[in-house]
């Protein structure tokens, strides 16, 4: 089983929205994926509470199979255009993909 967690830090605002109209927006495109990428065999995303500076505004916690799995999620189109999207919203990522 491979794990992959990601956080984001997202801007104040962009493509017209708040920082968080864009949180929920984005978590919602990315619960939406487990529908139409099999490969996903858990995903939950979260939205920040904690108002400290360290903290990151946004939280990706997913599970696949294997490696391949992983990297095939990655590559799927649906995917993609949330990554496209997530891409012009965050100003800083951080991610930790490992094997259990």
């Amino acid at each position: 089983m491979l794990k992959h967690i990601v956080m984001w830090k997202l801007k104040a605002s962009a493509e017209g929205r708040t920082k968080q109209e864009n949180a929920k927006l984005m978590k919602e495109k990315l619960e939406n994926l487990q529908e139409m990428i099999s490969e996903i065999e858990i995903i939950e995303v979260g939205i920040n509470i904690n108002q400290s500076d360290a903290a990151f505004d946004v939280t990706l916690y997913s599970e696949f199979r294997d490696e391949e799995a992983l990297v095939s999620y990655q590559k799927h189109p649906e995917h993609v255009k949330v990554a496209d999207f997530v891409g012009k919203i965050v100003n800083e990522r951080a991610v930790v993909d490992y094997i259990v």
